[in-house]
Parts: structure tokens; C-alpha cells; sequence
């Protein structure tokens, strides 16, 4: 007959070196415990860790150690073990022996670890802490814990285009830069800061995963002149790929500053269309609700500096459709000469902030070009920021700087699964 000890040690795994002596339910704590001991077989099968060497034997036992495991009958289950510590006759050494069901955190179980890293992909790990009946600062160490053994575990020696940006972490300015793989689309590193001391940072992760900074050929990335200069100073085989998404941000930027100004400054008439008009200039025409296109539709935009400033972002973003660098370089150059024609006229002076983004334009250009040479964009940098700023808001933030790198390799660094890790 087959035993309830017996059947939860096949359920368990345990093999021929353990096995479990008493299966009890406590009453008081409505948690089943399973006291798990060693069979003779441990110390055929257990090698020293020093040398290797078998001929080891038990040299005593760390009393009443405890693991949880997932639930039995939406009851909580525990295995209670005395651990046995092995010596190596031939060295003298003295260890712990590692339990074929202890996890990383080394409270809980293996299967207790990939039921609760399931659950903390999907919910804050408070969330998460609360449906399993534990403390969030033990499921963080799971994360952890996790975490640091499978990013040690990625493999960088393919990593040819990486995008970097730079991600808020606090308020008071505070930021993280982010370096990512552009071709798998995962995160690949993070560290404090936005300066060019974060490529220092990068380069010592490349090459602690068989990566090398000079096997990198395409770096995308905003106008930042502190990320161009990590790239100069590290990457020497890099090209600097400016995103179109920057680009047109700044052009965003420019009406946006033509608009506050006419709003303020400009005749009556303007001031009147301009009153709450914020994301009619802001969105693209698609984008807009039939509310929004038809008060657009009412306004003389000629009329207005903004309306004139609009039409300059959108024939700058209508550049990004062509397909190659020559024509694209035609168009930019076009582009430039109008808008600075445009600003001159004494009417349109607020224009001065888009011959800004020209100026920009034209002393950027070669990595503005590259964008077609492989159609690099940051567009999954832009994506991950919305993603994690999602994660961080249902967190309620973060208590740490580790806490915060920890989450965002978790959900975007593409880690293998904890089944796939040895142990």
C-alpha cells in the first residue's frame, strides 16, 4: 500500500538520497509540513567541493530548517529537514549540502519560486507578496535572486546594434541609462546616471557577457552629446544612428514653444484660436478626434505663426517616408533653407524656434542619415519607457536603485526561465 509519505516523496522528486519520514498537518498554523531526511545514498552520490572527491561522510545536522511550497488542497505546505553538513575525510572540509528542492532565496522551494516569479511578471510583487501569503521583502529577494543568476547567464557576443536612452527613476531629475539590443529587443544593461561614464559602465557588461564595444556597429540613440560622446570614446567601430523619434520630438518642441508665445504675445485674434489648442498641434492629423479635426479644420492656420510652425513638422516628418539617404539628404537640406527663409520675414519671428531645430538638423545630419541604412530606430526604447513607467506606477515606485534595475531586467531583459538555469 502505497503511503502518503511515500507518494509525496515521488511528487517532490527526491530521488533515492531523501525521502520523507512524516507527512503532519498543523492544526495551529493550517499548513502542512513534510519532514524530509537523507538516505545512506547522499553520501555515495556527494562530492566534496573542494577536490571533488567521494569517500564523504555526515559530519552532524543544521536542526529544523524549513522551505515553503506551493499549496496542497489551498492549504500552505512546508518541508522541515534537518540538513545534513558532509566533511571530506581527505581535505577536512566542512559544508552545507545543497537539497535538491531549495531555491535560490533558500526559504522557499524551486516550484514555490516559478509559481511566484509567474505572479510577479503580472502584478506588483506587494500584489504578488499578499496572494501568497508572504512578506514582499522575501519575494524581492526572489526576484533578486533570480534575476542575478540569469542576467549572468546572457550571452552578448552577437550584440551588433544597441539603443540607449535614458529612463526617469525619481523625481528631482534622476534617471537611469538603458543600453538595449535593438535586433532581439531586450534590455541588455542599466546603470544610474545619463552622462558619458554610463558607456564606461556598459562596456565592462559587454565584456563580463563575451561582448566587445568594438563589434558594435549601429548605436541609436537621441541627440544627447554625452551618449555621442561615450559612443567617440568606446565604440570606435560604431555608427551614431540619431532617432527620427527625437528628431520630430524637437520639431514637437519648437511648435509647441510657437504656440505659448503667440498664445501670449501674439495679436487678439490669435490668441482667441489658440486657447486650449495645445494637442491639435502636438498629434499628427490621424491621430486627432473628430472634435479636435474639425476645430482644426476652422483655423486659418496661415494665419498663425503655430498653424505655420505645424505644417514645418509635418513636412519634416513626411521626409522620414522616402527610401534612401540621398533623396532623404535633398529633402532635409529643402526643409532647412525654407524654415530659415520663413523665421527671417518680420511677421513670422517666432519661427526662430523651428530654424533652432534646422540648426539642429544640419549639425547632426550624418547620424540623422544613417537612419536609413538599416532603418535603426529607438522605437522599443520608446516602448519599454511607457511599459515600465506602467510597472513603476502600479509598484507605487520603487524603495531602491536595485529594486528598480532588478524589475526592469525582469520584464525586458528576455531572461531564460528559471527551469532553464542549472542549479
Amino acid at each position: 500500500m502505497t503511503t502518503p509519505e511515500k507518494l509525496f516523496s515521488e511528487l517532490l522528486g527526491l530521488g533515492d538520497a531523501w525521502v520523507v519520514e512524516r507527512a503532519a498537518f498543523d492544526e495551529a498554523k493550517k499548513a502542512l509540513e513534510l519532514h524530509v531526511r537523507e538516505t545512506p545514498k547522499l553520501w555515495d552520490e556527494e562530492r566534496c567541493p573542494h577536490d571533488g572527491s567521494a569517500g564523504v561522510v555526515c559530519h552532524d545536522h543544521v536542526r529544523g530548517l524549513r522551505w515553503r511550497h506551493l499549496n496542497v488542497f489551498n492549504k500552505e505546505a512546508e518541508i522541515v529537514c534537518d540538513l545534513p553538513r558532509g566533511r571530506c575525510p581527505a581535505c577536512g572540509k566542512v559544508w552545507r549540502v545543497d537539497p535538491p528542492w531549495e531555491g535560490r532565496a533558500k526559504h522557499f522551494t524551486k516550484e514555490f519560486e516559478a509559481f511566484a516569479l509567474t505572479l510577479m511578471r503580472e502584478m506588483p510583487v506587494k500584489k504578488a507578496a499578499e496572494i501568497l501569503g508572504e512578506q514582499d521583502t522575501r519575494m524581492w529577494r526572489v526576484v533578486q535572486a533570480y534575476v542575478e543568476e540569469a542576467h549572468a547567464a546572457v550571452d552578448m557576443s552577437d550584440v551588433t546594434c544597441v539603443g540607449v536612452d535614458e529612463m526617469a527613476r525619481a523625481k528631482g531629475h534622476r534617471y537611469l541609462t538603458v543600453f538595449a539590443d535593438l535586433v532581439r529587443k531586450a534590455v541588455l544593461f542599466a546603470t544610474p546616471g545619463k552622462d558619458s561614464e554610463t558607456w564606461a559602465e556598459f562596456v565592462k557588461a559587454l565584456a563580463a557577457h563575451n561582448g566587445h564595444p568594438h563589434a558594435l556597429t549601429h548605436v541609436s540613440m537621441d541627440m544627447s552629446k554625452a551618449y555621442a560622446k561615450g559612443v567617440r570614446d568606446y565604440c570606435r567601430n560604431a555608427q551614431i544612428v540619431y532617432d527620427k523619434f527625437h528628431v520630430i520630438a524637437h520639431a514637437n518642441q519648437a511648435v509647441d514653444l510657437v504656440r505659448r508665445a503667440e498664445a501670449q504675445s501674439g495679436p487678439a485674434t490669435a490668441r482667441e484660436v489658440l486657447v486650449k489648442s495645445r494637442w491639435l498641434w502636438l498629434k499628427n492629423p490621424e491621430n486627432l478626434s473628430r472634435k479636435q479635426r474639425a476645430r482644426l479644420r476652422q483655423i486659418d492656420q496661415d494665419m498663425l505663426q503655430t498653424g505655420r510652425a505645424y505644417q514645418m513638422r509635418l513636412a519634416l516628418q513626411e521626409i522620414y517616408a522616402l527610401d534612401s539617404s540621398a533623396a532623404a539628404a535633398q529633402r532635409f537640406g529643402e526643409w532647412c533653407r525654407w524654415v530659415r527663409r520663413e523665421a527671417r520675414k518680420a511677421s513670422r519671428w517666432l519661427l526662430h524656434h523651428m530654424a533652432g531645430v534646422a540648426d539642429l538638423i544640419e549639425s547632426h545630419i550624418a547620424g540623422i542619415l544613417a537612419h536609413w541604412e538599416q532603418g535603426v530606430t529607438n522605437a522599443f526604447m520608446e516602448g519599454l519607457n511607457s511599459v515600465f513607467s506602467a510597472v513603476r506606477r502600479k509598484a507605487r515606485g520603487y524603495r531602491s536603485i536595485r529594486n528598480m534595475i532588478t524589475m526592469l531586467y525582469f520584464v525586458a531583459a528576455k531572461l531564460p526561465s528559471p527551469a532553464m538555469l542549472s542549479h
